[in-house]
């Protein structure tokens, strides 16, 4: 099978990209080697043996010649970094989505597979439970609330404490702009397919951890974040207080789900959460790291959050589960793999400072009111 891989020098797609060579697929990988992931236009993570092209998923022309050329499609191309570039997020996940469909219908394409990449943060705040009002979806939390370090959301009926449950698909309420355009890309994927009988799948990717993350995203990254900070010799920063919940999913397992929805009819038409299975707080990830690099130092925490972020999220992962697929690497896996990436790179000494000087001028990062 011929397969398009958009993204495809990036984290995951350079993977997919990698795995698929091996099973004798022929790849096109189509990437706009932006920045920050890609410093100087330099591909940081082609894979060797694919036909690359560098250019944008909103050009028609380019979308065209390239489609006319292909069986199958990862579209991974994506922006995902800095909370404030609202427009940005649509232009580049929702419009590129968008021009794939209209290009495929225009065209009269014959396409095998078409392959969404989602997020979790899809889902927002995800599913929670109050013992006195069953189930509940709470809105964002108010900067109030933040800046007085009142981390956890309350029940919206009675106020009362609310207890978390994995979120499953049909879940979708998301928080912030990064999460509202993957939702609106995943929602114009799976329509339009189903319109148009085209075979599409969105995956709902939780936090994948592993080699390649780009050590230059401002945002994203907790295994980034961490690493780096014991690689340099100084504890990590925890926002709010180190308790809020996230599941993590190693690379490889991140591709075993990619490969398996390629050929597996039963995806078709479907969103699936593509997620660790097991919650864990933040300061409980950071502490794996400090395990991996031996340090006595612990995670800080400062008082401070990023504004936007969700609380809570686990994924449900029992859809993709029955499909045969199963998260079988650790967060300790992940960050010893990652640790190993990063061991003898060169020019990271500024790369967090200068992250962190960039999140709080784009008033990303702030602190809780000392009153």
């Amino acid at each position: 099978m011929r397969i398009l891989v958009t993204g495809g020098a990036g984290f995951i797609g350079s993977h997919t990209c990698d795995r698929l060579l091996a099973l004798g697929h022929e790849v096109i990988v189509l990437d706009a080697l932006t920045p920050p992931v890609h410093r100087s236009g330099q591909p940081a993570n082609m894979p060797a043996g694919a036909d690359f092209y560098q250019g944008d998923t909103r050009n028609r022309d380019l979308m065209t010649n390239l489609l006319r050329r292909v069986d199958a499609i990862y579209h991974f191309a994506a922006y995902q970094d800095y909370l404030p570039d609202f427009s940005r997020f649509t232009d580049v996940n929702v419009v590129s989505t968008a021009l794939l469909y209209e290009i495929i219908v225009a065209e009269k394409l014959d396409i095998a597979r078409v392959v969404v990449a989602s997020s979790q943060s899809a889902m927002g705040e995800g599913l929670y439970w109050c013992p006195a009002d069953d189930e509940q979806l709470p809105g964002m939390r108010p900067e109030s609330a933040l800046a007085a370090g009142q981390w956890d959301i309350p029940c919206p009926v009675c106020g009362g404490k609310l207890e978390q449950r994995a979120t499953p698909e049909p879940i979708s309420n998301p928080q912030n702009a990064y999460g509202m355009s993957k939702l609106a890309a995943e929602t114009v994927a799976i329509n339009l397919g189903r319109r148009y009988g085209i075979p599409t799948v969105a995956l709902r990717y939780s936090i994948v951890q592993g080699p390649r993350q780009s050590v230059y995203n401002a945002y994203s990254g907790a295994c980034r974040i961490f690493c780096l900070s014991y690689l340099l010799g100084t504890a990590p920063v925890l926002y709010e207080d180190g308790e809020a919940i996230r599941d993590y999913v190693n690379i490889n397992d991140v591709v075993d789900a990619n490969v398996l929805v390629l050929a597996d009819d039963r995806a078709t038409g479907r969103v699936f959460n593509v997620g660790g299975g097991e919650p864990f707080s933040t300061a409980a990830f950071a502490d794996i790291v400090r395990r991996q690099y031996e340090s006595a130092q612990p995670a800080v925490v400062t008082g401070e959050y990023r504004f936007g972020d969700t609380r809570h999220i686990l994924s449900d992962i029992s859809a993709l589960r029955s499909l045969g697929w199963e998260p079988r690497r650790s967060p300790a896996d992940s960050v010893a793999d990652y640790a190993a990436w990063l061991d003898g790179m060169e020019g990271l000494d500024s790369v967090l400072a200068d992250a962190s000087a960039q999140m709080r001028a784009l008033g990303v990062v702030r602190r809780r009111s000392e009153r």
